[in-house]
């Protein structure tokens, strides 16, 4: 079995308490004047097995500790070394602080009875005052340290749970932050493509069809189709990323749209669809009396018109589009979209399919029902759908003005 080494501060801790018991003993410096054993060079020998213990101190405290025990013991029937006794405190003290945690608690109430019982001893056997000083004694050298052992190691072991939780404090915040990052880029991620995806697909479908086409009256109307998106797109794209490049917050925020602007969308959405032969109708069945929408509410069913006619424009077979909004008893807002379903004869754009992530998303941030997907049409034949429930909570926060 290979003992654990020693550590440095042990070792120049033992080597200084026997270097100063050497000198002291060399000097005839001893605590006790007649006893048992009169040979002087005996006293060596408590002070050599003591100095080892403190060797190991903090390698093998409870084995130290025992073996200090019994140096000390032995050192009473000598005429003693001062530097024994102040060596022993120190094991005592060190068992506390590097022992086990059982050790710890046990020998502070261990060296308290000892001391108690041997000031009671002593009363009993002498009947005076000197045994008082004897417990005394016996109290500083072992009761003592222990205590001042259990202080110190339960300072330590404050001071390790306050780093500890200090560190996974830290280690929160730091998930917090990466997932209001995360969020944070989904978000802005959402708004830029509902903001541009509109544009550029219009761009795409009628530069395909000014490509197709061989006819300069086509060609002229896609060409001023595509600069008009072209021109609101940039401008979005820039109002966007001089926002997020401003550190200041000095730039004004763009207004959130909201749903009287669904109009205009779809009137933009007519002249992108002319070359889908898609028409785009808007029947608003909300009532006039219930009052404004919540901001969040408004810009969560704008984005997902705008989306849902961005998806028509992209996937839709030629026929009407019809956007319908209104109001459930409990004062939800119901948005809907229809489109024909199935293949697209004329030019078309390619489409990812974070369209609907964004919107279905857009409507769980609101506690709210999406669904999306063919359903049967009166014709016999699909029409697909999208159908939303916003929640309307006049509570809610506002949203960042700028994604808009």
């Amino acid at each position: 079995m290979t003992l654990p080494r020693p550590h440095r501060d042990d070792l120049l801790i033992a080597a200084g308490g026997l270097a100063i018991g050497l000198l002291m003993w060399s000097f005839g410096l001893h605590t006790q004047a007649d006893r048992l054993i009169t040979a002087r060079w005996v006293t060596l020998i408590p002070l050599v097995v003591m100095a080892s213990m403190e060797a190991l101190r903090r390698t093998m405290p409870q084995t130290a500790l025992a073996v200090a025990t019994l140096a000390l013991v032995a050192d009473q029937f000598t005429y003693g070394s001062l530097v024994t006794a102040l060596m022993f405190t120190d094991v005592v003290y060190a068992a506390v602080v590097y022992g086990s945690p059982a050790s710890a608690r046990r020998i502070p109430y261990t060296t308290g009875l000892i001391t108690i019982g041997v000031t009671i001893g002593f009363l009993v056997w002498w009947q005076n005052a000197v045994a008082l000083l004897i417990g005394l004694i016996t109290g500083m050298v072992s009761f003592l340290p222990a205590v001042t052992g259990a202080v110190v190691r339960n300072h330590r072991q404050a001071a390790d749970a306050a780093r500890l939780r200090a560190e996974q404090t830290a280690l929160l915040a730091e998930m917090d932050r990466t997932q209001a990052v995360v969020a944070e880029r989904a978000r802005m991620a959402r708004e830029l493509h509902d903001m541009v995806a509109n544009h550029l697909s219009a761009i795409a479908i009628h530069s395909t069809a000014a490509l197709s086409i061989d006819d300069p009256g086509t060609t002229r109307q896609a060409l001023t189709v595509i600069r008009e998106n072209s021109v609101e797109g940039l401008a979005e794209m820039r109002r966007l990323i001089g926002l997020l490049r401003d550190s200041t917050g000095d730039v004004e925020p763009a207004a959130a749209p909201t749903l009287d602007g669904l109009e205009a969308l779809l009137a933009q959405a007519r002249t992108n669809g002319e070359p889908s032969a898609l028409t785009f109708t808007l029947d608003d069945g909300r009532p006039r009396d219930t009052g404004s929408l919540p901001t969040p509410v408004e810009l969560a069913a704008y984005r997902i018109v705008q989306e849902s006619l961005t998806n028509a424009l992209k996937h839709a077979a030629p026929g009407e589009v019809r956007v319908e909004l209104g109001r459930r008893p409990d004062g939800a807002l119901t948005v809907g979209v229809s489109s024909p379903f199935g293949g697209q004869p004329g030019p078309r754009a390619p489409g990812s399919g974070a369209g609907l992530v964004g919107m279905r998303e857009r409507v769980a941030l609101l506690d709210g029902e999406f669904e999306a997907g063919p359903v049967p049409a009166d014709d016999g034949g699909k029409v697909w759908r999208v159908r939303a429930v916003l929640p309307v909570d006049t509570n809610d926060k506002e949203p960042q003005a700028w994604f808009g």
